[in-house]
């Protein structure tokens, strides 16, 4: 059997269950996974090695529309998944409430002219598994395999099962594209980095999580006796800084103890975590600090 390798893009609506999918397929976390749409904010690279193959998965921040600011940079994020990608999962989750947004995704991906199948999650909401068969066959009317799988209680079959026919979609390879050990290309500074954001994300409500950016200032692997990281968190309106902190600092406490113990389970081994939470008025609207963010649009 010849040797496979390629990159899938992870494409569906914001909150559609895109970053639990690839942390399954690849037995791994590696996307940030909260109940708010939008937490994904920047391409993330999954890898999932096999004797006959190697798929690297992307996972893309949801679709959304927008023309300046935050947002379009994570629509180009999105579209920029697609285009670079050697074949698509149009991910669709069975609790989107409008039918127009599943046939948004559908359109996008059978228009893109790559390789393609739908994968169905959230299975398990058993108030609407009704909606499976209708989702089956939207997808199944464009000529294309529609698989479903419910990250939560499929396990290692639904995995494996999954995985191969995704493999099915990768072009031939003389060998893999990543070392066989990786299971991503982030590096330990970046996983940081969203493991703070995604613990702000989980303890904060309303627009905040959503204005809301996070930049390691200093990683010092060398301090004794454990390594320690310096970690900010912006904030887009001073009206924000004392929700986040919490009366008595209870808030801004439980984020870090949060991060700190998610941070000791991928760096194996204890670690010192301050959190400083700073306030930079509209930073999403600001094009040189969306750049030092890791958010440029257009390579600008």
């Amino acid at each position: 059997m010849s040797y496979r390798a390629g990159f899938i893009g992870l494409i569906g609506q914001p909150n559609a269950g895109k970053s639990t999918l690839m942390n399954y397929l690849i037995d791994q976390k590696v996307s940030i996974v909260t109940s708010k749409p939008q937490t994904t904010r920047r391409r993330i690279l999954g890898i999932q090695n096999n004797i006959n193959s190697q798929i690297i998965f992307i996972d893309a921040p949801g679709l959304v529309k927008a023309e300046k600011g935050l947002n379009a940079f994570l629509e180009k994020e999105a579209l920029g998944v697609i285009k670079e990608s050697d074949a698509l999962l149009a991910i669709l989750s069975i609790d989107e409430k409008d039918a127009g947004s599943i046939e948004k995704v559908l359109n996008l991906v059978k228009t893109s002219k790559k390789p393609w199948m739908g994968v169905i999650t959230k299975t398990d909401v058993s108030d609407k598994t009704h909606r499976i068969l209708i989702v089956k066959s939207m997808v199944e009317e464009l000529g294309v395999k529609c698989l479903q799988i419910s990250c939560l209680k499929d396990g290692v079959e639904g995995r494996e099962m999954l995985l191969q026919e995704i493999e099915s979609l990768l072009p031939s390879s003389a060998a893999p594209l990543y070392d066989q050990e990786l299971y991503t290309t982030e590096n330990v500074r970046e996983l940081v980095a969203e493991i703070v954001r995604e613990k702000c994300f989980e303890n904060l409500e309303h627009e905040i999580p959503f204005q809301l950016a996070v930049q390691v200032r200093k990683f010092d692997e060398e301090a004794k006796p454990c390594p320690h990281i310096y970690v900010d968190v912006l904030l887009s309106k001073e009206s924000h800084k004392p929700i986040v902190i919490g009366k008595k600092a209870t808030v801004i406490k439980k984020i870090s103890q949060e991060s700190r113990l998610e941070i000791e389970k991928i760096m194996q081994q204890k670690v010192f975590l301050e959190l400083n939470v700073i306030v930079k008025e509209n930073w999403f609207e600001q094009t040189q600090f969306m750049k030092e963010l890791g958010y440029i649009i257009d390579g600008k």
